[in-house]
């Protein structure tokens, strides 16, 4: 790992973000721990749309989710279910 505070780190064999740098948490999906990139940033910005149904919140968060993570077709409702679930468990009610 190169660079510092500062500027930044990156690798500095091929100048892309270190492993300890990246944005990915890990939730359960399908007994699976797996993880998202992105998560907390798609949280917060589906928080801030303030939206009240379950179906709208989920619909909203998985769009957001596939735009930085592969969601395999077949498992894209447990993706939801997980999504929801971790959505809920971070926004206050």
């Amino acid at each position: 790992m190169a660079g510092n505070e500062k500027d930044g780190y990156y690798c500095s064999i091929c100048g892309g973000i270190p492993a300890d740098k990246v944005g990915t948490k890990r939730i359960m999906i399908d007994g699976k721990e797996t993880g998202i990139e992105n998560l907390d940033f798609i949280i917060e910005q589906v928080q801030a749309l303030h939206l009240a149904e379950d179906a709208s919140i989920t619909a909203e968060i998985v769009k957001r989710v596939k735009e930085f993570n592969y969601v395999p077709t077949k498992k894209e409702a447990l993706y939801a279910e997980a999504l929801l679930r971790e959505y809920r468990d971070r926004t206050p009610r």
